[in-house]
C-alpha cells in the first residue's frame, strides 16, 4: 500500500509538471506577441526602468537629450497604462494554466492531524483505548465529464489570452502615440522659438534703420514708433513661447519617467510621403487586425464561452475519486489503513433559480459583448477614414506651407529695400514681417501635425508604417 502511495504522488508530481508547463492550445492557437512598437527589448526595458529612473533623478536641474527611439523606449517602463496592459497578459496566461491544470489533473488533498484526548477512547487504527489518536488522509478526484464546462473554460481562457495580448499591443501603441506627441511638442516649441527669435532679431535690425532714417529726415517719427511696437510684441511673444517650450521639456521628462526637463534631437525636415496603404485597403486591415477590434473580439468570445459554460451546468457531472486514510497513535499512522475509490455521479434538479439565474446572466452578458464588438468594428473604421484623411490633409497643407514661407521671406525682402530706398510705406513692411512670422510658423505647425497624424494612423492598425 505504501509503493501504491508513492507511485501517486509521483504520478501526480508529473502531471502537475506537464500541466504548468507552457501548453499547446488545442481549441485555437493563441496570438503570438507582436514586435514591439517601442523597440525590441520592451520586457527587459520595463524592469530596468527603476534603475535608469533613478540615476536620472540625481542630476534634476540638467536637460536630458533623447531620441525619438529611446523617448519610446523609456515610456514603455513608466506609462501605468502600459504596465497594466503588460500585467493582464500575465494574468490571463494564469487562467489557461488554470483552465488546463483542471483538464489534466484530478484535485488532490493531504490532511494529517493529531488529537488528545482528555480521557481514554478506542483507537480505530490500533484497535485499543488511548488518549491519542492521529489521522492522515491523501484523496484526489477528478471530472470526468462536466457537461463540456472544462472545455469551454479552455476555450474562454484562450480568448483571454488573445484579449490581453491585443490590449497590450494596443496600449503599447497608445504609449508610443502620447510619447510621439510630447516629443513632437518639444521640437515644434523649439522650432518657434527660433522663429520667435528671429522675428526679435528682424525687428531689432529694422528699428535701428528707421530711427536712422528718422534721424536723417529721410522718415517721420511714427515709423520708428511702428517699429518699436513690432518690436515689443516680437520680445513679448519670445518670452511666452520660451515659456511654453520649458513646460513641453518637463512634459516630455515626466512622459519619459525622467524628473526634469527632456529636450528632444532634432528630427529632419523631408517632407512627409505617401501612405504605403490606400485608405480602403487601411479600412479592411483596421477591421480584421486592429488592437481595438482584436480586444472587443476576444471579449465577445470569453463571454460566449462563459455563457456555454454556465449552459453546460444542466448536465450531470461524473467523477472519479479516490482516497487513502490512515489511522494511529504515533506521528506518522500505519496502524490501521483504509483506501476507497469509485464513482461518482451528481444530477443538480433544482437550486432555488440560482442556476437559472446565473445562465440568464451570462447570456446578458453575451449578447451585450457581442452588441459592443459590432459597435467596436464601426468605430475603428470610421476612425481609420478619418486618421487617414487627417495625414493627407495635413501633408498637403506642409507642402503649401512652405511654399508660402518661400513667399513671404521674398516678399519681406522686397520690402525691405523698398523701404531703404524711400518707396514704401512703414506698415507694409511690419506686415511683411508679420506675415513671414506667421508662415514659418504655419510650417512648423503643419509639419508637427503630419508627424501625429502618422502615428495616429499607426495606433489604430497596430504596427508602423514608415521607419522613424
Amino acid at each position: 500500500m505504501r509503493g501504491w502511495t508513492r507511485a501517486a504522488a509521483l504520478v501526480a508530481c508529473l502531471l502537475i509538471a506537464v500541466a504548468w508547463a507552457d501548453p499547446v492550445p488545442v481549441f485555437g492557437q493563441l496570438a503570438t506577441p507582436t514586435p514591439g512598437v517601442l523597440g525590441d527589448g520592451v520586457l527587459l526595458e520595463s524592469r530596468n526602468m527603476q534603475a535608469t529612473v533613478a540615476a536620472d533623478q540625481e542630476t534634476p536641474d540638467s536637460i536630458l537629450l533623447v531620441t525619438l527611439p529611446e523617448a519610446l523606449r523609456r515610456a514603455a517602463g513608466v506609462d501605468p497604462n502600459y504596465v497594466a496592459a503588460l500585467r493582464q497578459v500575465g494574468d490571463a496566461d494564469w487562467v489557461r494554466r488554470k483552465a488546463w491544470s483542471a483538464f489534466l489533473l484530478p484535485s488532490i488533498e493531504f490532511r494529517w492531524s493529531l488529537n488528545r484526548f482528555s480521557s481514554e477512547q478506542f483507537n480505530i487504527g490500533t484497535g485499543e483505548l488511548t488518549d491519542k489518536l492521529t489521522m492522515a488522509t491523501l484523496g484526489a478526484s477528478y471530472d470526468l465529464f462536466r457537461g463540456g464546462a472544462k472545455i469551454y473554460d479552455m476555450q474562454g481562457s484562450a480568448a483571454e489570452v488573445d484579449g490581453a495580448r491585443a490590449g497590450e499591443l494596443q496600449a503599447r501603441f497608445l504609449t508610443a502615440l502620447g510619447t510621439e506627441a510630447d516629443y513632437y511638442d518639444v521640437v515644434a516649441q523649439t522650432e518657434l522659438l527660433r522663429v520667435a527669435t528671429e522675428r526679435t532679431r528682424r525687428a531689432e535690425q529694422q528699428f535701428a534703420v528707421a530711427r536712422a532714417r528718422v534721424i536723417s529726415g529721410a522718415a517721420v517719427q511714427t515709423d520708428s514708433l511702428q517699429l518699436l511696437l513690432e518690436l515689443t510684441r516680437a520680445q513679448v511673444e519670445l518670452l511666452q513661447q520660451e515659456s511654453v517650450l520649458a513646460v513641453a521639456r518637463f512634459q516630455l521628462g515626466r512622459r519619459i519617467g525622467h524628473t526634469g526637463p527632456v529636450d528632444a534631437v532634432p528630427l529632419d525636415t523631408i517632407p512627409a510621403g505617401e501612405l504605403p496603404i490606400t485608405e480602403a485597403e487601411a479600412f479592411q486591415e483596421a477591421l480584421s487586425s486592429s488592437p481595438r477590434v482584436g480586444v472587443v473580439q476576444a471579449d465577445a468570445r470569453v463571454a460566449e464561452a462563459a455563457f456555454k459554460a454556465e449552459r453546460s451546468s444542466y448536465l450531470p457531472t461524473l467523477s472519479l475519486f479516490g482516497q487513502w486514510a490512515g489511522f494511529d497513535e504515533e506521528i506518522i499512522p500505519h496502524a490501521t489503513t483504509r483506501t476507497t475509490y469509485g464513482l461518482s455521479l451528481s444530477f443538480p434538479i433544482w437550486d432555488g433559480a440560482n442556476r437559472e439565474l446565473r445562465v440568464y446572466r451570462a447570456n446578458t452578458r453575451r449578447q451585450v459583448a457581442e452588441v459592443a464588438r459590432a459597435d467596436a468594428e464601426r468605430e475603428v473604421g470610421r476612425n481609420i477614414v478619418a486618421a487617414y484623411q487627417a495625414y493627407e490633409a495635413a501633408r498637403a497643407s506642409a507642402a503649401l506651407a512652405a511654399r508660402a514661407v518661400v513667399v513671404a521671406r521674398e516678399n519681406l525682402r522686397v520690402q525691405e529695400e523698398r523701404y531703404q530706398a524711400g518707396a514704401t510705406a512703414i506698415l507694409d513692411l511690419v506686415v511683411a514681417q508679420v506675415n513671414q512670422t506667421e508662415a514659418e510658423a504655419g510650417l512648423v505647425q503643419s509639419r508637427f501635425t503630419t508627424r501625429l497624424a502618422l502615428a495616429g494612423v499607426e495606433a489604430i492598425l497596430g504596427r508602423r508604417l514608415f521607419d522613424k
